[in-house]
């Protein structure tokens, strides 16, 4: 069977945010960029869901955006959109009664304060074992069953392996929990990508769908990509390649779909940060209702929620749109929650967020009023095999060491090279993106 070959300045595989961010840098630097997408559509881990009977999208993917970042508000401006404060009031659910919480209170404080203290560890150690150390504390304890369902919700972690420092740090960078408010992109992520798509060059960018790359030959100054593009053979070959693919598949077994190949192998020090980065699992799941029950039941004492936190649920967190008002809510499972429901089908997923939601409004007929479900499994995407990353114990330079250019020829880019608190942000990806384009543009 004969071959199809491309020839190309930079070959970006990967057509997530960061392989877009690398082509369009690239693309206007006069580069000639081929972009490899093994997906049928562009994003990655953007997964926007368009259903026609909800007034809002439906983000089965990134949905919120972290921090201050600058391309971020490009990308917002260009699109003729603005990020919109995530808002509403928080509910947790204790002794079969949803009791609201202020974000100022003492429990969220003593929470900051458990998370705080990995900043000031002589030696790096787990998250788990800084609980555990607070649970000594009567000042503490209290906080640690929140704490923990934080570190598993928030950075979809396993506090167990999970390096307390390096979630301090981002808890407290820009882009943190501790940086104040969140907000979303106003409709969604997916007019942010279609403006990204839009700002590439057509002259120097060419965007290949549905391209599997099985393996990566390079050399300095030289690679060579063999991929499957729609079941034909393909080669590529470039001065460089951006491999923006995420983590887990970078680090999927050799014969796994998705799996990339590099000859040479990668650098050990690539490798030994590699194994410090973990995915985070997450499984989220859509559920648009009839109605906004939730705004009715109690004589209306939900009416203003934003996140509804049940602890001993399947979907432990779900949340509305607020400040918008729709009939929609998130159910959410991330870390060792989304682990155990690993080998559940669609619909044994949508029942374990209805009963969820149950728990939560245990006098609503929830699922009676379900209209539509949605749901995406990260960790069983085998172009992503989990949701976004975190570090290890020990990995405080992990995501240094992997951003490092290989020879000055290969050049891994994404959410989990991102530092600064950035890791598992769009922002992140679109920086690291942009940083490895502006590398690869100076090879000669």
């Amino acid at each position: 069977m004969s071959r199809t070959a491309i020839e190309a300045d930079v070959a970006v595989v990967g057509a997530g945010a960061a392989g877009l961010a690398a082509a369009r840098r690239l693309g206007s630097l006069g580069r000639r960029v081929v972009v490899l997408e093994a997906r049928e559509r562009p994003g990655g881990r953007i997964l926007t869901h368009v259903d026609a009977g909800s007034p809002v999208p439906i983000e089965l993917g990134a949905e919120f955006i972290h921090g201050n970042s600058e391309l971020t508000r490009e990308l917002l401006r260009l699109a003729h959109t603005t990020a919109v404060d995530v808002g509403g009031e928080r509910w947790y659910l204790a002794d079969g009664r949803l009791n609201a919480d202020d974000e100022d209170d003492a429990g969220d404080d003593a929470t900051s304060t458990i998370i705080a203290l990995g900043r000031n560890l002589a030696e790096d150690t787990s998250v788990e074992a800084v609980l555990q150390v607070a649970l000594a504390d009567p000042a503490l304890r209290e906080a640690v069953p929140q704490t923990r369902m934080m570190v598993e919700g928030f950075d979809a972690a396993d506090p167990a392996i999970a390096s307390a420092r390096a979630i301090a740090d981002e808890w407290f960078s820009e882009a943190g929990l501790g940086a104040g408010s969140q907000g979303r992109p106003r409709g969604g992520y997916e007019p942010l990508l279609r403006t990204l798509i839009g700002l590439l060059d057509p002259g120097h960018v060419r965007m290949h769908y549905n391209t599997t790359v099985r393996r990566i030959a390079w050399q300095r100054g030289t690679v060579n990509l063999s991929a499957e593009e729609r079941g034909e053979p393909c080669e590529v070959r470039a001065r460089a390649a951006i491999v923006s693919v995420p983590i887990g598949v970078l680090r999927a077994e050799p014969e796994a779909t998705g799996a990339i190949a590099f000859e040479p192998p990668l650098p050990q020090r690539t490798l030994d940060a590699l194994a410090l980065i973990e995915m985070g699992a997450v499984v989220k799941v859509g559920l648009r209702f009839a109605r906004a029950f939730w705004e009715e039941v109690d004589d209306g004492r939900y009416r203003n929620g934003g996140f509804f936190i049940a602890p001993g649920a399947p979907f432990p967190t779900c949340w509305t749109q607020r400040p918008l008002s729709a009939p929609f809510l998130i159910a959410w499972a991330g870390g060792p929650r989304a682990a155990a429901l690993h080998d559940f089908g669609e619909p044994a997923l949508i029942a374990r967020a209805l009963a969820s939601v149950q728990q939560l409004f245990p006098n609503a007929a929830a699922a009676e009023l379900l209209a539509a479900a949605h749901v995406h499994d990260w960790q069983r995407d085998p172009y992503a095999r989990g949701a976004y990353s975190y570090v290890r114990v020990g990995g405080a330079t992990a995501r240094a060491t992997l951003a490092a250019a290989i020879d000055e020829t290969l050049f891994i880019a994404g959410e989990a090279t991102a530092t600064g608190g950035y890791g598992g942000t769009v922002a992140g990806a679109l920086f690291e993106g942009t940083r490895a384009a502006d590398a690869a543009a100076v090879l000669p």
